[in-house]
């Protein structure tokens, strides 16, 4: 009879066998139970964008280049106006307590070392007014519609009030179904578990069906959010406001139009839905939408310094780890993600320097070359 793997301890100080920032999802499943790291490391139902957000970035080789001065290279760039130390941010991670007991808390202290840019999720285990003074200057709060507006609104009022800069507004997961491999892994939230910045609001009605109507339509999509939901939304902030999950060309085009200040192209990490294109396949068609100022930042699959040059290649201006700083973190709390973020920067500061590239405005698409050449959607 097997016996139950009973998680280790996050540690004091790095390992010495993390060589790479993969290294750390490698070693996270020595730390976290078989159930949750299945939840963690899953997509949905058959893991197929899952897969496809991997595959795509092991398709994009680098072209080195020579005799290129770099001496006076740095990661540096501006974005919303304000100016960044490097093109890696902490992507929103829901209920970080599953790994580690100090949870997102340990994430933000990480943030601040490293001048990284940390996005706080609506369905953090921590509530954001105690996140915000350990994460440092630069700090977004990841928003999820409520179905009551004036939760919703509270939400972003309560951001502003900790000075977080800027919204970041998922729009791709009002349904989310769960990945089988997590299922089969008996992967259940635990009670305790609960998103600390909702514990204070009222908790929703039941939506209660009629005969013969849907529980998807009707039931969990009543209150999805709608274009006239998101402009509306516009009108009650002072932040500048970023919408996450965005995946067609004419989506992106309308977000610009109607005055949203940048967007994150991603597929929710194969979170949402099962079957649909690589983020990295559809990144160069939304760039070319949008046009070359308008801010585009890039999430699902980012494994390496080299997979955040690809996609600065292709079109984004920055990019959001999700997954890796969950396995850092539960390996070695802040230590650990604040080694992740030194690794992902130096490894794409190699990247650069082999390719000729003394800043990210030098990493264009003639920096790399595709195994084979996709035609998306859009």
């Amino acid at each position: 009879m097997n016996q139950p793997i009973t998680p280790l301890q996050p540690l004091r100080q790095i390992p010495g066998n993390v060589l790479c920032a993969l290294d750390y999802e490698i070693l996270a499943r020595r730390f976290i139970a078989p159930p949750d790291y299945a939840y963690i490391a899953g997509g949905c139902v058959h893991d197929l964008t899952l897969a496809a957000n991997r595959a795509a970035l092991a398709e994009v080789m680098l072209v080195p280049r020579l005799l290129r001065d770099v001496s006076g290279g740095h990661t540096r760039f501006k974005l919303l106006g304000r100016e960044f130390h490097h093109p890696v941010m902490l992507a929103p991670v829901a209920f970080q307590v599953l790994v580690h007991p100090a949870a997102e808390l340990e994430t933000a202290r990480a943030a601040e070392a490293t001048d990284t840019c940390l996005v706080v999720s609506t369905l953090s285990s921590q509530p954001l007014e105690k996140l915000a003074p350990p994460a440092g200057s630069e700090r977004w709060f990841q928003l999820y519609f409520q179905s009551d507006k004036n939760v919703t609104v509270d939400l972003v009022k309560r951001a502003e009030m900790a000075g977080y800069t800027a919204l970041v507004v998922t729009l791709d997961a009002a349904i989310k179904t769960p990945s089988l491999s997590a299922l089969r892994a008996g992967f259940v939230m635990p009670p305790e578990i609960v998103a600390a910045n909702l514990i204070d609001y009222p908790v929703p009605p039941q939506v209660v069906l009629a005969p013969g109507q849907s529980i998807i339509f009707q039931g969990v999509m009543a209150d999805a959010p709608t274009w006239n939901d998101l402009a509306w939304l516009l009108g009650q902030t002072r932040l500048p406001v970023i919408v996450k999950g965005v995946q067609h060309a004419d989506d992106a085009r309308r977000l610009k139009e109607m005055g949203v200040a940048g967007v994150v192209v991603s597929n929710h990490g194969g979170r949402a839905l099962d079957g649909v294109p690589a983020s990295l396949s559809l990144l160069p068609a939304i760039r070319a939408a949008v046009g070359g100022e308008f801010p585009v930042l890039f999430d699902s699959g980012i494994r390496s310094g080299s997979d955040i040059f690809k996609a600065l290649a292709l079109g984004a201006d920055a990019v959001m780890i999700g997954r890796l700083q969950v396995y850092a973190l539960a390996v070695a709390g802040a230590l650990g993600v604040a080694h992740l973020l030194k690794l992902l920067r130096q490894e794409l500061e190699l990247c650069m320097a082999q390719t000729g590239c003394a800043t990210l405005a030098d990493i264009g698409p003639e920096m790399i070359f595709k195994l084979k050449e996709e035609v998306g959607p859009c």
